[in-house]
């Protein structure tokens, strides 16, 4: 540690140590990684595939694979905050995680406008060793190449294409049902935590992409009071018989957003119209073009800064300044 040699006349030597080590907490707790099972999560305990971390060549950004130790990573406000936390729960089709296109940028911007963001690694399927990903993922190249791809990854929230093959439709549910059980854990880890992290354990909400996205509107579905989200946004994510929903009638207030062109979120209207059926809070934004997994980047398409609409929700209910 540097102490100066000629401190400010009036501030003590234990003065400058104290601001050093608070400087140095904040630091630690911007980027905190929590577990949210530490004893193991339910049905993955004996789970051995190995965590690594790829470049999703769709996009270029950062993504992880073979997520079985589910966890947080906590992003700060680095100046005043408002109290209000979200949960961000990044897409990728249950094959992966990914982790900058729709986590860590997004996160950065909610810190930035006084939101502590908390990006989740749920459980995912098994894309096997190194070398059976790339051959996975050459033939997924193969299979895509001479088709026009939307922004983003352009995968579905049920694809598996990845490593070991494709997985039975057991295994996708079970692989969906333990995403969702770590998303809900989530909100309750934050709760716990509100007091270390000085926010407001009244205004925990959750938001994701694509596969995140059925991660979130599961929580609005399938909470208890311990876990219910006090807000929900579901960005171009997918929903399987939504007809078949039932809002609770604690439904929290949710946000739907995607494209217009998106393959994988034609539920989104169908997810909307049944909030307002309940008569429950709720927002759609549908976009003439944009694709699917168009993420934080701008593309020059109408999706472009489709966040400040987020940001305007979250002001409308006194949740950001």
């Amino acid at each position: 540690m540097f102490f100066p040699k000629n401190p400010t006349p009036g501030r003590s030597a234990a003065a400058v140590v104290a601001g050093l080590l608070l400087a140095a907490m904040a630091l630690s707790a911007q980027n905190q990684v929590v577990m949210l099972w530490p004893n193991g999560a339910p049905g993955s305990e004996k789970w051995t595939q190995k965590e690594a971390e790829i470049i999703d060549r769709n996009v270029g950004l950062k993504a992880i694979r073979n997520i079985s130790k589910p966890s947080i990573t906590a992003f700060l406000p680095k100046g005043e905050s408002t109290g209000t936390s979200v949960i961000v729960a990044p897409g990728g089709g249950f094959r992966i995680v990914s982790w900058e296109l729709e986590g860590t940028l997004v996160a950065d911007w909610l810190r930035q406008h006084g939101i502590a963001a908390f990006v989740l690694k749920y459980r995912l399927s098994d894309t096997g060793t190194d070398a059976e990903w790339a051959e996975s993922e050459a033939r997924a190249a193969a299979a895509r190449r001479g088709g026009a791809g939307a922004p983003g990854r352009g995968r579905g929230a049920g694809e598996s294409t990845a490593g070991r093959g494709p997985a039975g439709a057991g295994q996708q549910a079970q692989i969906r049902a333990m995403a969702a059980a770590d998303g809900l854990r989530a909100m309750e880890v934050v709760r716990e935590h509100a007091a270390e992290w000085h926010i407001d354990p009244a205004k925990v909400g959750i938001m994701g992409f694509s596969a995140g996205g059925y991660v979130a509107v599961q929580a609005a579905l399938e909470h208890t009071p311990a876990n219910r989200p006090a807000f929900v946004a579901s960005i171009y994510g997918c929903c399987e018989n939504p007809a078949e929903i039932k809002i609770p009638d604690d439904a929290p207030p949710i946000f739907f957003l995607h494209a217009y062109n998106d393959p994988v979120s034609v539920s989104t209207p169908a997810l909307y119209m049944a909030w307002k059926a309940a008569n429950k809070p709720a927002e759609l934004h549908s976009f003439a073009a944009g694709g699917h997994g168009f993420g934080m980047p701008r593309h020059n398409l109408p999706t472009d800064g489709w966040i400040e609409l987020f940001g305007n929700w979250l002001r409308y209910q006194n949740l950001m300044r």
